[in-house]
C-alpha cells in the first residue's frame, strides 16, 4: 500500500502526543485504571512512555516492526481500561459519558491493534492483493520467496 508511510507516520504522531499527555498529566487517566491494577499512577507513568517510545520506533526502519507488534500488543492490553470505564460509567474530565462514546471506542480498539501491526509491516491484510508487489509484499503464488512448496514442482 502507497499510503503505509502515511498511515504510520499519524498513527506515530497519536502515541507520541497520549504518551506525552499521559506524563504531563497523569492525573487525568488515573480514574480509568481498573481497580486491580497495581501502582495505577506508575502504570500510566509507564504506558505514556511505552507510547512515546512505540511512537519514535515505528518511525526508525530498524525498529518499525518490533514497534509495530509491540503497540499492537499495548493496545490489546489497555483495552480493559477502556472496558472498565464504559461498563463502570467511570467519569473522566473533558470526555463525554455517553455510549455515543464508549461504544465506538471499543468497537474501534481492534482497529487499533491492526493499525499498529500494518504501520510495523508486521501485517498486509487486506492490502496484500494489487499493491503488494509494488511494495515488495507478494512471496509468490505459494505464499514464500522462491518457487513452490518443498517437494513439489511447478
Amino acid at each position: 500500500m502507497e499510503n503505509r508511510g502515511l498511515v504510520r507516520n499519524v498513527l506515530a504522531a497519536i502515541y507520541i502526543a497520549f504518551g506525552l499527555l499521559h506524563l504531563a498529566a497523569p492525573d487525568g487517566f488515573m480514574p480509568i485504571v481498573p481497580p486491580g491494577v497495581p501502582f495505577p499512577r506508575a502504570v500510566v507513568l509507564v504506558t505514556g512512555v511505552c507510547e512515546i517510545a512505540g511512537g519514535i520506533g515505528l518511525l526508525a526502519p530498524a525498529t518499525r516492526r518490533w514497534a509495530g507488534g509491540m503497540l499492537g500488543l499495548y493496545a490489546l492490553c489497555v483495552w480493559p481500561a477502556n472496558i472498565y470505564q464504559a461498563f463502570w460509567h467511570v467519569h473522566v474530565a473533558h470526555l463525554p459519558d455517553s455510549w455515543w462514546y464508549h461504544a465506538p471506542r471499543l468497537a474501534l480498539q481492534p482497529v487499533l491493534v491492526w493499525w499498529a501491526l500494518f504501520a510495523g509491516g508486521v501485517v498486509d491484510w487486506p492490502f496484500r492483493g494489487a499493491h503488494a508487489e509494488s511494495e515488495g509484499l507478494n512471496h509468490g503464488k505459494h505464499g514464500r520467496q522462491g518457487g513452490p512448496p518443498a517437494g513439489r514442482s511447478t
